[in-house]
């Protein structure tokens, strides 16, 4: 990474060097409005409109779906967006702020889940990125697998600038091309009567699509200020989060909304064989490269949660070990990650629609309690002021475990487990309620004012010392290969 000015580019796009480290002032640089052509294309693969599918697969009418996945995806983006603010005023990734809330150690419980995300997504991406390649070219698919999953650590290695600007014009591209086929699809598309309005739809159906959706969203949650870390510290908070919550709910809305209407219109709706079929209606061979486009798309988003998972895992080593930054721990930490995707993927089975269901939920169970405790810490608590080189002294004001955070985020997780409503268990309050799954909403409301209630007790002399002595643009330091140093402290 370059060394410039706050708030310019640097001059040219390089191997990055920072990963778990401050990002100091002369290194920020890029702009707010990049944060929505990245979330913008982040969100537009065809996962997003694989999410589309779950209301009519549950029985939902198309408004019925729409509205469900659409109001989700409000719900969800909502805290995403404003994770993203917490980045350019810390400098830090999105999970390693964690550690204020959980511990130095004890982040590894939220750091667990959070892996299983970025694996979970990454599987799933793999596999629809090859479907649609293999559409139009050759090869078996644990080769496109080894292909794909390659060319998205390459991109993660070379880290964020690479990204941003690949993000960047891939909006461009996917607008263009996805505009042609919704227009086309709407046009060309019947669907049948039963689907388009009606009476039979469940309320349990709808809070499921609802839950889906908003889940998909929250989890981009987890690596969100990854992305808008480099921002220089004084960009407007407001401008930060707008941006993010544009293009990542705008993406999702449509991607998904257009999902649900496919799925209702085809007898049997598969995201690439849609895609192909509605394409093609519209002009021959245009399904196909808009397959291709999609699969393209895939590649990047795998990158981007390749690169988060490098993130935590580093973060989690070093709460126990102390990790200096280098090419060989990011590459090893890149490759890792897809060395377990590519063995997940080779064992998902053919009806992965169904597990990429219960995933989301999953999802949306294990990260709702940590965004609920992350947020209400920044924004009520600590509302901003973190010691930042504390963050890396296990022995410093955040201690090994905090019992607020692990605490609240138990607490808060045990009083949604009797509202689950999924496949493989039904808790007794959801049965009560006739199988609707409002634990979203019990998780939120539980851990967010159980950890605002902790953090009255606060040891607030010592943070305003730890505050007033806490110069992280002293402890950035360089080594020689050029690996950034943490921290000096012992541990």
């Amino acid at each position: 990474m370059n060394h410039v000015a706050p708030g310019r580019r640097p001059r040219s796009v390089g191997i990055e060097v920072r990963s778990i480290d401050y990002v100091p002032a002369r290194e920020r640089h890029g702009k707010v409005w990049h944060q929505g052509p990245f979330w913008f294309t982040g969100n537009f693969v065809l996962t997003t409109m694989v999410t589309g599918f779950i209301g009519p697969s549950l029985g939902l009418s198309l408004a019925r779906s729409i509205a469900a996945v659409v109001l989700g995806t409000c719900f969800g983006t909502f805290f995403m967006a404003f994770h993203a603010n917490q980045g350019p005023r810390m400098g830090l990734p999105q999970m390693i702020q964690s550690r204020a809330q959980f511990g130095v150690r004890g982040a590894i419980l939220p750091f667990a889940a959070v892996v299983f995300a970025y694996i979970g997504f990454n599987v799933f991406n793999v596999v629809l990125a090859t479907q649609g390649l293999q559409t139009v070219l050759p090869g078996g698919t644990g080769l496109w697998y080894l292909i794909l999953i390659g060319l998205a650590t390459v991109l993660a290695v070379v880290g964020h600038d690479l990204l941003h600007v690949v993000q960047r014009w891939l909006t461009y591209l996917l607008i263009t091309v996805f505009g042609v086929f919704t227009v086309g699809a709407v046009m060309n598309l019947q669907v049948p009567a039963a689907a388009s309005g009606g009476t039979g739809n469940s309320w349990t159906a709808f809070l499921m699509a609802f839950s889906v959706a908003a889940g998909y969203q929250i989890s981009y949650a987890v690596y969100v200020s990854d992305y808008s870390r480099y921002l220089p510290a004084h960009v407007s908070a407001a401008k930060v989060v707008w941006w993010t919550y544009a293009g990542a709910a705008a993406s999702a809305a449509w991607l998904m909304s257009l999902g649900a209407f496919v799925a209702t219109a085809l007898p049997e709706p598969d995201a690439i064989t849609g895609i192909r079929q509605v394409g093609n209606d519209i002009l021959p061979g245009f399904g196909t490269f808009t397959v291709v486009v999609s699969a393209l798309a895939l590649i990047t988003v795998m990158a981007i949660n390749a690169y988060g998972a490098m993130l935590t895992v580093t973060s989690a080593v070093d709460a126990f070990r102390p990790v200096r930054p280098s090419v060989r721990i990011r590459v090893t930490g890149v490759v890792a990650i897809g060395a377990v995707v590519f063995t997940v993927a080779l064992a998902l089975p053919a009806d992965y629609l169904a597990s990429f269901n219960s995933f989301l939920l999953l999802i949306l169970y294990s990260l709702v309690p940590w965004t609920a405790v992350n947020l209400v810490d920044f924004y009520f608590v600590r509302r901003g002021r973190y010691a930042i080189t504390a963050l890396f002294d296990r022995r410093g004001i955040y201690g090994s475990w905090s019992w607020r955070g692990l605490t609240a985020y138990a607490v808060g997780f045990g009083a949604m487990v009797p509202f689950f409503a999924t496949s493989f268990y039904t808790g007794p309050a959801a049965d009560a309620l006739g199988g609707s799954d409002i634990s979203f909403a019990v998780g939120l409301t539980v851990a967010g004012t159980l950890y605002y209630l902790f953090g009255r007790g606060l040891d607030s002399p010592s943070e305003q010392a730890a505050l007033a002595a806490d110069n992280p643009e002293l402890r950035d330091r360089l080594s020689p290969d050029g690996s950034a140093a943490l921290s000096t402290e012992p541990r």
